[in-house]
């Protein structure tokens, strides 16, 4: 494999300083300096924006890179824009870079489109020629035609963005480095712009780093993946797993849960439940907005019961989505429930849920009379939009329902 990207033990300190002053008048202070002329008012602290990554990205390689705000991703891309210097260690690049890491990145605020267009261009390492062979590719991407000779200063974010990735994408660099600044853009350029991502690497061979947020995108972009933790970073792997650990260290529930100390005092009692994907075969806490989720929840009676039901309860952070429980006709309630082990299966309809972190309670009632016995919030999992081949795009809203709509003729 060729090389493109070269870290080695590369790390990132900021000074931090912090006043030790306590806030006061203008008096209160002139009265402090006088008493304490040499006291020290700030107190320093050193920060590891970044602790000793090592890295080495192939060519042709699409490496997802997924962390919490404030972890590192934008700080590294920044060491590997050239932007900034690392504190120790060293990155080396085989090819030429474009980065588009936030609104305007390498624009001239007083220079026009267009001449923006020539000026990356020429940042590039590109001819004039060069540029101008792709000039009505990106004029045509961007969708700014109308406002090509008004001083950029005057786009709007969207605009900036829509442009800015245009010729960053197009001037043909060996290596695309992307950060969540596709965020500011509205949904269909978002898609426009994935699905470019994804024409690079996959049919012109181009590494790209693509940090964001939607979990979707990084899954349906990027094979591997690379998780970035307060400056530590794991070795790359592949997306699905990345993003179980990336899910899971945000929760401490996960997609099992046993119980094997069955009490003496109860009439039913679950021993396991599970998240489980496609074909009730994989576990999985990740899932995207048309996969179908089966949640599985194993329980003993120890007495007979009527009129009882196993149930699970959804929600997304303190929101219930929806309740539900496996008998609802009352010929089915009615029924005697014997001893014995049974296992209750719920499917979750693909197309429902919108993207976010949803929890689930299980329960067993009487419905309208007792709860039996419940366990709270014991099982997590994410789900993530699917772009862009799907053709979906970010909604508001719990749920974003495959609703059917018809267009007809109007009637005269």
């Amino acid at each position: 494999m060729t090389k493109m990207i070269e870290i080695e033990n590369l790390s990132k300190k900021y000074p931090i300083r912090h006043s030790t002053a306590r806030y006061g008048t203008l008096r209160d202070d002139m009265m402090q300096f006088i008493r304490h002329p040499f006291a020290k008012r700030t107190k320093k602290e050193e920060f590891w924006a970044l602790k000793d990554i090592n890295l080495t990205i192939n060519k042709g390689d699409v490496v997802g890179i997924i962390g919490r705000n404030g972890a590192g991703k934008s700080t590294l891309l920044k060491i590997i824009s050239g932007i900034t210097k690392p504190t120790t260690g060293r990155v080396k690049l085989y090819g030429r870079t474009s980065s588009l890491l936030e609104v305007g990145t390498g624009f001239h605020p007083e220079l026009t489109g267009r001449e923006n267009i020539f000026l990356n261009g020429v940042i590039l390492g590109m001819s004039r020629k060069e540029v101008e062979k792709k000039f009505d590719e990106i004029v045509a991407f961007s969708g700014v035609e109308k406002f090509l000779d008004t001083p950029v200063k005057h786009y709007s974010s969207g605009m900036y963005v829509r442009l800015a990735f245009a010729v960053a994408a197009h001037l043909e660099p060996d290596i695309l480095i992307v950060d969540e600044v596709l965020a500011v853009g509205d949904a269909e350029f978002q898609k426009k712009c994935l699905g470019k991502m994804d024409e690079v690497a996959k049919k012109e061979g181009r590494t790209v780093l693509f940090v964001s947020h939607n979990m979707g995108a990084i899954e349906q972009l990027c094979p591997v993946s690379i998780l970035i933790t307060s400056g530590l970073c794991t070795p790359i792997s592949n997306t699905r797993s990345i993003l179980d650990d990336y899910i899971g260290s945000r929760t401490q529930n996960t997609t099992e849960w046993f119980d094997n100390n069955r009490p003496r005092d109860t009439d039913v009692y679950f021993n396991h439940a599970m998240i489980k994907h496609k074909n009730c075969s994989l576990n999985s806490s990740v899932f995207s907005t048309d996969d179908e989720i089966y949640v599985e929840l194993g329980y003993e009676i120890l007495r007979p019961l009527a009129n009882m039901q196993i149930g699970l309860r959804l929600q997304r952070d303190t929101t219930v989505v929806f309740e539900s429980g496996d008998v609802r006709l009352p010929e089915e309630m009615e029924k005697i429930r014997h001893n014995g082990r049974y296992r209750s299966v719920c499917t979750i309809p693909s197309n429902l849920l919108n993207s976010g972190i949803y929890s689930i309670t299980i329960f067993a009632h009487i419905p309208n009379v007792t709860e039996i016995t419940h366990h709270e919030n014991i099982l997590t999992f994410n789900i993530s939009i699917k772009y862009p081949w799907s053709g979906t795009f970010t909604q508001p809203g719990i749920i974003r329902p495959n609703l059917r709509w018809q267009i007809l003729p109007e009637l005269i």
